[in-house]
């Protein structure tokens, strides 16, 4: 399979081990173009583990991860160049204005300057943060440093966003801007998401769910389907049936 006929993300058999713990164990999915995939586990299910290898911050020991078919060990530059990533921990330098990270960001890309400050201006403006330009990060809100994070991952126009539990430490309206803003780029631009998270009430019930549990793929499927297939009320009891246990940390 070749251009868009190809996944946005196919992890195939992907296990990982620290030492005699196995933190992924045969993980297999893949997540079409113009798709949101909630990657929904506990902390310590794995997640992180899984966007090091998508990332290529560690290798992969067992397995094949592929971006539109380029494979992320064999063809890593091609594949990571049309990927967009968020990680769970900030990365902003807080010092530098908002357009001074964008620009940064844009130069480790290859793109010349005048295209830049043109591409950094037009996601400022998607993310309703133009005016905020020439301010330094650390004036920001959380929620508005996360929308400046999305906005960096997008200046390299990539095919393929994944985002490691972006919400976190967001109050309740931010979390569902965000979500709202991300599910926007969807459709407009056909992108593929992958989104990490513990936080239950994220899912809609049209999102892929990759539900992961100790390193474990337990289910994958539409989330009114994981519902349906579980005989369960909603996403939180489907969850809970799943796992066999509490969801005091998927709030």
């Amino acid at each position: 399979m070749h251009g868009m006929t190809a996944p946005a993300l196919s992890v195939e058999g992907v296990s990982h081990a620290y030492g005699v713990r196995r933190a992924l164990d045969n993980v297999s999915f893949t997540v079409a173009p113009a798709t949101f995939a909630v990657l929904l586990g506990l902390n310590g299910a794995g997640k992180s583990t899984l966007f090091a290898l998508i990332t290529r911050l560690y290798g992969t020991q067992r397995g094949r991860i592929r971006i539109f078919d380029h494979d992320v060990e064999r063809a890593s530059g091609e594949a990571l160049r049309i990927l967009g990533v968020v990680f769970q921990s900030r990365t902003l330098d807080l010092d530098l204005s908002v357009m001074q990270n964008l620009m940064y960001h844009a130069a480790l890309h290859g793109i010349g300057k005048r295209e830049a400050r043109e591409r950094a201006e037009e996601v400022l403006t998607r993310i309703a943060l133009r005016d905020r330009a020439r301010d330094k990060v650390r004036s920001l809100s959380g929620g508005q440093m996360r929308r400046v994070e999305i906005a960096r991952a997008l200046l390299h126009r990539p095919r393929l966003l994944v985002l490691d539990e972006p919400t976190v430490g967001l109050d309740i309206k931010s979390r569902a801007d965000m979500l709202g803003h991300v599910r926007q780029l969807i459709a407009e631009e056909s992108i593929g998401v992958l989104w990490a998270t513990h936080l239950i009430d994220e899912v809609a019930d049209d999102d892929q769910v990759i539900v992961l549990h100790e390193g474990r793929v337990l289910a994958d499927a539409r989330a009114a389907q994981v519902v349906a297939d579980c005989a369960a009320a909603n996403m939180r009891d489907a969850f809970t049936r799943l796992t066999g246990g509490t969801t005091s940390e998927a709030a």
